[in-house]
């Protein structure tokens, strides 16, 4: 069929009346979709395209009755065509329809492009809106002219980095790194079209504009993508179908599949594409950028001002230019502002392409670290900017097999089918098609006042731009969603995931899926449906009780609640938008009317029993962070606040830090305390909520002080003034993080060690590099060398050697690498401008800081993951549906116990092993010989601790202990005593100038404080710079007290340091509770 339709291609015979024929043994659709598939095999997406549309205009219409989407983005329904073509004419071949929506959008923008501009130029059809077309002329010349030059330039490039003889001049810019062979690897018809899409796409960007290395490295990156899309195609012309996933069977099913896709990528051609780096995406999407400039011209029209005469100009559509943000200067692209009124009519920028959006059969099966999910997309299965280390810790695991559990896990959550939820959507349509704001929809119409201008809007881009995105990107992101739930009504689709660099899984889609907002989850439900039972019917009216938000009362109560409620569920499930709306009460609305709707229709059915329900019902957990935290440290206390004990009723950390904090305003009531008599009895739950539920991710007391101060001003009367509310925030900060600290005494202490054992590997060397060292400084400097100079180059090495990130893997076998690092940039010469760009191939220093106090969150988030995921595993194990948000656990009514089971059987499994004596084995292993600068140690040993927290509320500090690891924060405290255990390496010489001084004074007092980032907002005078003479003494003294001597003053500069070796000083367990992890087998409300 393919030879058949090239054949007609040639002889230039027109499909659509070919289709018509009756020569032709096969009526239009069938016609049609054998000549579609054809088209998608010979590569020509476009003709599909057009054969889909006569099969449209001649047969049933699926959206028959369903009124349109109001837009706001009008240029998005064009790219959702191909699900509902494809619904027409090829409904029998759901694996052909997930190709043709994965094919490139490229070349049907263009051929339309074309159209529309030729259709322009007749300028004779009735009604046509010539000002809206102007636009879509624009881009068929911009099109033309650019595709004559790149066709042109490309041969003169190719010579030009053959030679390298050439002058550096325009485009030999290129010739360094060679980008010639990467604009090869597209058709110019396709990278001409990638050009201007891509650019577009940024009109909304600061006053109509881009920065310039943004748009091109995105343009390179957008071309490498599309590259890798063509090359899967072509490796998989004339092969069976990929091999997907599947809903159905057990972990021996999911097993078989994942071998099949192993063995057809086995057969796949093996050749390899010119390696991409960040600075070729710089070079070849600045190529075509200026390309794109040189030649795109818009046509202005105006009427001359002395005798009303209509003149018209031809200018640049866009510009480049410069602006300085925050005292550095910026390269941008400006756009004409008569693009910018085009673009706002008609915004380009919002086209969604085809691979974001849900797939329309089961995704392929993970095999590798970029193989899966998609058909022929390269989806990465980690989110991580460009990392090396990261990358080739995931490679190698992935080649070890250590990532087989991951893969399963994501494949799992993968198959899981969806489908819109009709009749809710039917009311999110009306209500969005009458422009009004209704339950957490924004208002759509044009008439609707703006926000209030900020006071610098007219001087600050920033400000402009801020203002700007608010006032339009919420009914953007409702548009998208509401288009793309229109586009797959009735379908049966699917989430591919992935997971984060601490391996949390992730829906690839962006726009709409279940873990987006109430308005997301509320469209979508299961496609399978499961019959209730009478256990699933108790969880439905469950279900309806926790999404109106009466989630803090016992099941059986929840269950009456319910009960109690049916005449305002009736009501809102009959009559959502005519009647009480009492749904608009809930805490998630949308969902609680879905969960209303799907309790109407079970009772109102014969046997509500046998009611085939499809509603997701969740199970959540109770501050999770906290629940891993209770379980690592068997902390009893803590377990019982976070529902991992047996109780009768669920426990609510937050009222009970509430009520801590009530009593002890009480108490300082009877002291006589004024704030206290201020504050008294106006401690509710909601006010210290975010404190404590960000208490595990290292909140400091000014983010404590922040949080609460928005919740104090909230409370009617209480606060007079900024001043007020600031003091009584301060008060309630204190007192909170008090008894937060009383009540996670397990976790806390957990926290402060995690975050010393990243500290402390953030500043280690490995020993190679410190023989490098060792020997640079035994190197006799030249006769030209100062060799102080020398000396000082030797000091500004330690520094720069401290590149060792915070490392660990999973239980289930995945590596962490925290990315947190200073950046390098490399310059790169272009033709349009000098560009800097963060080069992640060069070494450069980690964030010591950031290691440290991202440590103890990212480490949970990673137990969050292996949770979940083996979670997904059992449920599949018993061939249940299973879907998660984070610690949300979502399955059939029906289903539920079962899958309640299966998170308590894991969550034991898990926190059964010793998993921080596994993570200080591994860093044992992981850093065997890495060293720590003796100088950067008694830097931190000398510093004064600080709480972890702030004073205590009486105003008294924390008392000072002896023992090694005593104190809380990042502060290092270790004894002389037991550094004078410690075995140290030979030293090298170092220059002591106050310039390195303090520089070591900074690593101490900001890089080791939780609170570093807080106390950035204070208001402190510069600390001043001490002299080298002030130096020179506790130089010396250092030097005296590690060799046993006194400690004598000293003019010399020049003293030793030593390293330690890092396993020496490692901080031990801190000491685990007795609580039993068994118990939570029988926690009813553990996940609830």
């Amino acid at each position: 069929m393919e030879a058949f339709l090239k054949l007609l291609l040639s002889q230039h015979v027109m499909l659509i009346d070919l289709l018509k024929a009756p020569i032709l043994q096969y009526d239009v659709e069938d016609g049609s979709r054998l000549l579609r598939v054809a088209a998608l095999d010979a590569g020509r997406p476009d003709i599909a395209m057009e054969l889909g549309k006569a099969v449209a205009d001649t047969g049933p219409d699926h959206l028959e009755g369903i009124p349109e989407v109001r837009p706001v983005v009008t240029s998005l329904r064009r790219y959702l065509q191909q699900v509902s073509l494809g619904r027409t004419s090829l409904h029998d071949d759901p694996t052909a329809r997930q190709r043709l929506m994965e094919e490139s959008a490229y070349l049907v923008a263009a051929q339309r492009w074309r159209h529309e501009a030729e259709e322009l130029s007749a300028r004779s059809v009735p009604g046509w809106n010539l000002q809206k077309m102007k636009l879509k002329k624009w881009m068929w010349e911009w099109y033309q002219a650019m595709s004559e030059r790149v066709e042109n330039e490309i041969p003169t490039l190719e010579e030009q980095e053959r030679n390298k003889t050439s002058r550096r001049t325009g485009a030999d810019f290129y010739v360094p790194d060679g980008i010639a062979p990467f604009l090869r690897l597209l058709s110019v018809e396709k990278i001409v079209t990638m050009t201007i899409t891509e650019l577009l796409r940024y009109s909304s960007g600061a006053e109509g504009g881009v920065r310039t290395t943004r748009a091109a490295i995105t343009l390179g990156r957008a071309i490498e993508l599309e590259h890798d899309a063509e090359r899967n195609m072509l490796a998989r012309f004339g092969q069976p179908a990929p091999v997907v996933t599947t809903s159905e069977g057990g972990l021996q099913e999911l097993a078989a599949l994942r071998q099949a896709a192993r063995d057809e990528t086995e057969k796949e051609n093996g050749d390899h594409p010119p390696k991409w780096t960040q600075a070729v995406r710089a070079r070849v999407g600045s190529f075509l950028l200026d390309a794109l400039m040189d030649v795109a011209k818009i046509t202005r029209v105006g009427i001359r001002p002395s005798n009303g005469e209509q003149v018209s100009e031809v200018q640049p559509a866009f510009a480049h230019t410069y602006e300085f943000m925050h005292g550095r200067k910026i390269g941008m692209i400006k756009f004409n502002q008569e693009l910018v009124e085009q673009l706002s009519s008609e915004p380009i920028r919002d086209a969604l392409h085809p691979r974001q959006l849900p797939m329309l059969i089961p995704p392929r099966p993970w095999i590798d670290v970029e193989k899966g999910a998609y058909m022929y997309s390269r989806t990465p299965v980690m989110r991580f900017k460009d990392s090396l280390e990261q990358s080739a810790f995931l490679r190698s695991a992935s080649i070890a097999g250590h990532l087989e559990s991951m893969y399963a896990a994501l494949d799992v959550l993968g198959s899981t089918p969806w489908t819109i939820n009709k009749p809710i959507f039917d009311v999110v349509l009306t209500v969005w098609n009458t422009g009004e704001a209704f339950a957490k929809i924004p208002p759509i119409g044009l008439n609707i006042q703006d926000p209030p201008k900020p006071a610098d809007y007219d001087v600050n881009p920033g400000a402009r731009r801020d203002y700007r995105n608010e006032n339009h990107s919420i009914r953007c992101d409702v548009n998208y969603k509401m288009e793309i739930a229109r586009a797959f009504l009735g379908e049966r689709f699917y989430f591919p995931h992935n997971v984060d660099f601490r391996g949390r899984a992730y829906p690839v889609p962006p726009n709409l899926n279940h873990m987006g907002d109430d308005l997301c989850r509320g469209l979508l439900t299961f496609a399978d449906k499961k019959a209730l039972g009478e256990r699933g019917f108790r969880w439905l009216k469950i279900h309806v009780a926790n999404k109106f938000g009466y989630d803090k009362a016992s099941f059986e109560e929840r269950v009456n609640w319910t009960m109690e409620h049916l005449d305002d569920i009736y009501d809102s499930a009959t009559k959502p938008l005519e009647g009480k709306k009492w749904w608009l009460r809930a805490d998630d609305p949308w969902q609680c009317l879905a969960a209303c709707l799907e309790l109407y229709n079970a009772l109102e059915s014969p046997n509500p029993l046998e009611f085939e329900s499809s509603l997701p019902v969740h199970q959540d957990g109770t501050c999770n962070g906290l629940q891993h935290y209770a379980a690592l440290g068997g902390d009893g206390q803590g377990a019982r606040q976070v529902n991992l004990d047996v109780g009768d009723r669920p426990a609510d950390v937050y009222t009970f830090v509430a009520d801590m904090v009530e009593r002890r305003l009480d108490e300082a009531v009877a002291e006589g305390n004024e704030q206290a008599k201020v504050l008294q009895g106006k401690i509710a739950r909601k006010v210290v909520k975010q404190t404590v539920m960000t208490t595990v991710y290292g909140v400091t007391f000014i983010g404590a002080r922040d949080q609460i101060r928005k919740q104090l001003q909230a409370i009617p009367g209480l606060c007079h003034n900024e001043a007020d509310a600031y003091n009584l925030a301060v008060y309630v900060a204190r007192i909170t993080l008090d008894c937060i600290g009383d009540l996670f005494s397990g976790a806390r202490s957990i926290q402060i060690w995690l975050n010393q054992i990243a500290l402390l590997i953030s500043r280690s060397i490995p020993p190679e590099r410190i023989e490098r060292l060792m020997d640079n400084d035994k190197r006799v400097p030249r006769d030209t060398e100062d060799p102080e100079q020398h000396n000082k180059r030797t000091l500004a090495a330690i520094v720069r050697e401290q590149m060792t990130s915070m490392i660990w893997t999973t239980p289930l076998g995945m590596p962490v690498v925290q990315p947190y690092r200073k950046q390098v940039k490399r310059q790169i010469f272009t033709a349009l401008q000098t560009l800097f760009i963060a080069d992640p191939n060069l070494p450069s220093e980690v964030s010591p800081r950031k290691q440290a106090s991202a440590f103890p969150p990212n480490f949970i988030h990673s137990l969050d993951a292996t949770h979940m995921m083996l979670t997904a595993l059992g449920c599949r194990d018993k061939q249940l549906t299973f879907a998660s948000v984070h610690d949300s656990y979502w399955t059939h009514a029906a289903s539920i116990d079962d899958m309640s089971a299966t998170i308590r059987e894991t969550f034991v499994k898990l926190h059964g092993a010793d998993i921080l004596g596994n993570l200080l084995l591994e860093i044992e292993q992981r850093y065997h010989g890495y060293k720590i600068p003796v100088s950067v140690l008694k830097a931190q040993m000398n510093k004064k601790p600080k709480a972890g927290g702030p004073p205590s509320a009486d105003g008294t500090a924390q008392a000072a202990t002896e023992d090694k690891w005593a104190g809380s924060g990042n502060v290092l405290r270790i004894s002389a005593k037991e550094f004078e255990k410690l075995s140290f390496s030979p030293g090298i010489n170092l220059d002591f100038d106050a310039e390195f001084d303090a520089e070591l004074e900074d690593v101490a007092n900001e890089d080791t404080d939780l609170d570093a980032e807080a106390l950035e907002e204070e208001e402190k005078p510069r600390r001043r710079k001490k002299s080298k003479e002030e130096l020179a003494a506790p130089a010396a003294a250092e030097m005296a007290e590690e060799e046993g001597g006194t400690s004598k003053p000293t003019d010399d500069k020049v003293v030793p340091t030593r390293f330690v070796n890092l396993i020496d000083i490692l901080p031990p367990l801190p000491p685990k509770g007795k609580f039993d992890i068994q118990k939570i087998k029988d926690s009813l409300y553990f996940f609830s």
